[in-house]
């Protein structure tokens, strides 16, 4: 089983930068996408509904904002696009896919770095996501979060964490947070179970040749309940080509999709 997760940072400008053909040559089993920036009616072009996959889109409500997408060539049995919280409800960052026993969920969490206030709102969304997680846990189902956390767990996981440690993406609060998910609940973070390297990356600053050096943060990752882990067996971050500021992170797990 492959799954890819990507912030495209903009579904069509990647699409214009082949992600879609690079995706038909992966031949993945689920797809997530976060930060779609398109409303579902604007993505009339084949490629935005790949052959071979039921395809799910869950747009903001503000146009050219946030949104994700779900591809994936089983068909759920449900797709849940609303929490009963506001801000992920109103922007379209939470798209999940129940199958018969695994459930797949693509997650966009806010940026806090534009200013306090998103911030303040990104810590409150935090905190009723812990419920929602935990419920997932509970229901005993094997369980996959793709996603841009926005958050950077250890330092191994951002270059110049020394100089970021008072900025969003790097905040003790939200690393403590991402303990708490991890220690507390369960969750695992599937990347490091099978890659335990320093310099993996997965988002580059347009700035100061962050790419060319790779002077970068690693944002995106793939959480799996306990009863996944014993599946993973390889993790990679794609770079040869750059469709976005982020770059596709990919696990394979044995087995089917089931």
């Amino acid at each position: 089983m492959k799954i890819i997760t990507l912030n495209t940072n903009g579904i069509r400008a990647a699409a214009n930068k082949g992600v879609f053909d690079w995706l038909e040559e992966q031949a993945a089993d689920v797809v997530c996408i976060q930060e779609t920036k398109a409303q579902e009616h604007q993505l009339t072009a084949e490629h935005f509904r790949p052959n071979g996959y039921h395809c799910f889109y869950n747009d903001a409500e503000k146009k050219g904002y946030s949104g994700t997408a779900l591809f994936s060539r089983v068909e759920p049995r449900a797709v849940t696009s609303q929490l009963g919280i506001a801000l992920s409800d109103t922007e379209g960052r939470w798209l999940q896919a129940d199958f018969t026993e695994t459930t797949v969920v693509s997650l966009y969490m806010p940026s806090g770095s534009s200013s306090e206030e998103r911030l303040a709102l990104k810590l409150e969304f935090m905190a009723d996501l812990e419920p929602v997680m935990q419920s997932l846990l509970d229901s005993g189902r094997q369980v996959i979060i793709c996603a841009d956390w926005n958050i950077c767990h250890k330092e191994i996981d951002l270059k110049n964490w020394r100089a970021n440690q008072k900025n969003s993406g790097f905040l003790p609060v939200e690393r403590e947070w991402l303990d708490r998910m991890l220690r507390e609940q369960g969750w695992v973070d599937s990347f490091r179970v099978v890659n335990d390297e320093p310099d993996q990356y997965t988002w580059w600053s347009n700035r100061g040749q962050a790419w060319a050096k790779n002077v970068g943060w690693r944002l995106d990752y793939q959480l799996v309940s306990p009863n996944v882990v014993s599946r993973i067996q390889a993790a990679d971050i794609y770079k040869t080509e750059r469709f976005s500021d982020h770059a596709p992170q990919i696990m394979h797990y044995e087995g089917e999709l089931l």
